[in-house]
């Protein structure tokens, strides 16, 4: 007999993960050691030997992931009854059948953060508490910790020690209150309801852990408390449970991932095995030194070595930039070159840690005309186009949806405005019925108004009667007779970008109706309304991709560029006022991006960098001094100075000279905000001027002088 095709072309360490079956399973899977290959093949090696596929439950982050694992395990020849889903969309499934027990309907909304926001707001409100002193974001904040500790409203409240505390637990009850009576429930709730219900009920966790009786949870790291209940509760009665990560890549502390619960699997379980994957199948060797290197400065971790038998490789290049704009302009040069070299954009990538570093480099790119994506794939739906078709979808799957219903109502504008809302709710807590099944009561009332409820109302009839399927008519329905497409074409004939992103969104319905012929639109809403940006990510290989460093987690690039390696910015600034804990995650995430490079990897930070419109000196990035030394191919760009005119002080003949700032060193000069300072020095870099002034109260700040109004003081 042959080799059994599913241990085909394994490591010992990675064979050993597949066919260790049974029991508690902790697999260390260092960056691109083919963590994805292990996970798929173990999946169906045991759906293969000792389970049916539907006993087993394979658990991962996005929606890109989980895709890419049912392609590969339907073509290892396992049939589709496996279960394959992100935690989120597993906890939504779970909660269509077991939802009632937390209060739910099947058919529930799901809440995503502008509408979070709206109905937070609305809690502030019915509290009586003015937004200006209680910032919705706060609380938004505190309510998504509490359920991630999966505390609720009473639990918050009995925790509550001071005003502070105690004002936000009324917010968080009024806030969930709103929920439940609209059969809603936000991102967090996902996962808090299904934790609580596998937890306290005893009935569910028996069925659940015995229907599942083989558990396998990709990136353990990224896990918060509540996907940590989960998977223990599932694993309750059997304990075959595979942990798979990598404490080097835990980047999501900011979201209530917990770093302890992959370091602490082994007190969990104390009978788990342990298998090592350290082999490396991606990066040459000079870029897995660079990585190595970085992360060992870390010490929450599990002691690991990646190495390759690949290739040595380039060295890493290190690049200091004068500013950020010649930043920019020498990476979008450099592709620019590769492209008509015969090159592929979809080889490369951009990575940056926060988004607003992105436009200078898009307007780099654009000028030498770099085709380029950016991957920001969430922002589609919430463009208000296109939430304002779903906001009427939403409604015809729950009709309990108020926050739904109102923005239905005054999109387009009908003359229904807040006062009308405010009516309807009052109606509809009256006879006890939905602000929905309100509206033919209230069109009924005479007024300046009812004509137009009456409308409205007849128009909810018409498409109540639409059934939920197929998805691409209905939508297309509702975008004609709500009266968008009319309103979008009437407001935008200089621009017809919203309604052309209407139009997209019929074909993103007609895509499901291929994709999920049975498929409702319920559960096209779902879909999207469990979208990350990586979702979004064109796999063509065509333009070149830029994105944030959390962004790029599980993705690889033969070329990779991560720009603005600086303090304050790689580590975070946030990181710098933490302790050690926060500036270990920001040193996970710069380990993440460097791990994405396959052969080419250049790192850059800028000298000088503009912030709210101020040019501020910037420090390279603790980081880029704990990279090896000898394997780094170090080299400082600067605007290039007419070496026989450097005694001038000028830069080349196009460029202007210092003496025409009109400041000199030791002015008097006063800035609006700042208030006195004196030059310090007048600097010429590039085609711009800087100026360097030192204020009594706040130190040193840079200038460019196009960009500052200044007062000379006379001495």
């Amino acid at each position: 007999m042959g080799e059994d095709p599913l241990l085909a072309e394994l490591t010992d360490p990675q064979r050993e993960a597949v066919t260790a079956c049974e029991g508690p399973l902790l697999v260390l899977a260092g960056a691109g050691s083919g963590k994805t290959r292990v996970i798929t093949r173990r999946a169906a090696y045991i759906a293969r030997t000792v389970a049916r596929p539907e006993e087993v439950l394979a658990i991962t982050f996005t929606n890109k992931a989980a895709g890419e694992m049912r392609e590969r395990i339907a073509a290892l020849g396992i049939g589709g009854s496996m279960w394959v889903y992100t935690f989120h969309a597993l906890c939504a499934r779970l909660l269509r059948l077991h939802g009632g027990i937390a209060g739910l309907a099947p058919n529930f909304s799901i809440f995503d953060e502008s509408d979070r926001r709206s109905l937070v707001c609305q809690s502030l409100d019915e509290c009586q508490l003015r937004a200006e002193n209680w910032h919705p974001r706060v609380m938004e904040e505190a309510i998504s910790d509490a359920k991630n500790r999966l505390r609720g409203p009473d639990e918050f409240d009995a925790e509550a020690h001071d005003f502070s505390t105690k004002t936000i637990a009324r917010v968080y009850r009024k806030y969930q209150s709103l929920l439940l009576a609209q059969n809603g429930c936000d991102f967090d709730d996902l996962l808090m309801h299904v934790a609580l219900i596998l937890r306290d009920n005893d009935g569910v966790r028996r069925e659940l852990s015995g229907r599942f009786r083989f558990l396998l949870i990709d990136e353990y790291q990224d896990t918060n408390h509540a996907q940590y209940i989960i998977a223990s509760q599932l694993a309750s009665t059997h304990r075959n449970i595979c942990a798979t990560g990598d404490p080097d890549q835990s980047i999501y502390a900011w979201r209530g991932a917990d770093l302890r619960n992959i370091l602490d699997f082994e007190a969990d379980y104390p009978d788990a095995r342990i298998v090592r994957l350290e082999q490396n199948f991606r990066s040459c060797g000079t870029i897995l030194s660079a990585a190595s290197s970085l992360i060992a400065r870390n010490v929450r971790r599990k002691p690991k070595s990646l190495w390759t038998a690949g290739r040595l490789g380039e060295p890493v290049r290190v690049w200091s930039c004068d500013d950020e704009r010649l930043e920019a302009a020498a990476v979008a040069q450099e592709l620019r070159e590769f492209l008509d070299g015969g090159g592929r954009g979809g080889d490369v990538a951009i990575f940056y840690r926060v988004n607003s570093i992105s436009r200078v480099v898009e307007d780099a790119l654009r000028e030498r005309h770099v085709p380029y994506q950016i991957v920001r794939g969430v922002e589609f739906y919430q463009r208000k186009e296109i939430k304002d078709v779903l906001a009427y979808l939403r409604v015809m799957a729950n009709q309990a949806d108020e926050t739904a219903l109102f923005r239905a109502m005054k999109s387009p504008a009908r003359g229904l405005g807040k006062a009308t809302q405010e009516r309807l709710t009052a109606l509809a807590r009256q006879r006890g019925v939905t602000a929905s099944e309100a509206l033919p009561l209230l069109a009924d009332a005479k007024g300046a108004t009812a004509g137009k409820l009456r409308a409205f109302s007849a128009l909810w009839a018409e498409l109540r009667g639409l059934g939920d399927r197929p998805v691409k008519t209905i939508v297309e329905t509702v975008v004609k007779r709500s009266g968008l497409e009319d309103a979008l074409r009437g407001a935008h004939e200089a621009d017809d970008e919203p309604l052309a992103n209407v139009y997209e969104l019929i074909n993103a319905a007609k895509q499901f109706d291929t994709d999920n012929p049975e498929g409702t639109l319920g559960d096209w809403l779902q879909q999207i309304s469990l979208m990350s940006d990586a979702d979004a990510l064109q796999a063509d290989g065509g333009p070149v991709t830029l994105m944030t460093l959390h962004t790029a987690k599980g993705l690889e690039y033969p070329i990779v560029y991560i720009v603005g390696l600086e303090e304050g910015l790689l580590p975070h600034h946030r990181a710098l006022r933490g302790d050690e804990t926060e500036l270990e995650e920001e040193r996970r995430l710069c380990f993440v991006g460097i791990t994405r490079a396959m052969r080419s990897l250049t790192l850059s930070h800028a000298l000088y960098r503009m912030v709210r419109g101020v040019n501020e000196r910037a420090l390279a990035s603790r980081f880029l001094r704990e990279l090896p030394s000898d394997e780094i191919d170090r080299r400082t760009i600067q605007v290039e100075r007419d070496r026989s005119r450097a005694h001038l002080g000028r830069y080349n003949q196009d460029e202007r000279p210092v003496e025409a700032a009109g400041y000199a060193p030791g002015q008097r000069v006063r800035h609006e905000e700042y208030g006195e300072g004196e030059v310090v020095a007048v600097e010429p870099r590039g085609r711009s001027i800087y100026l360097r002034i030192l204020f009594q109260d706040v130190g040193e700040r840079t200038f460019a002088v196009e960009h500052v109004t200044l007062s000379v003081m006379d001495c």
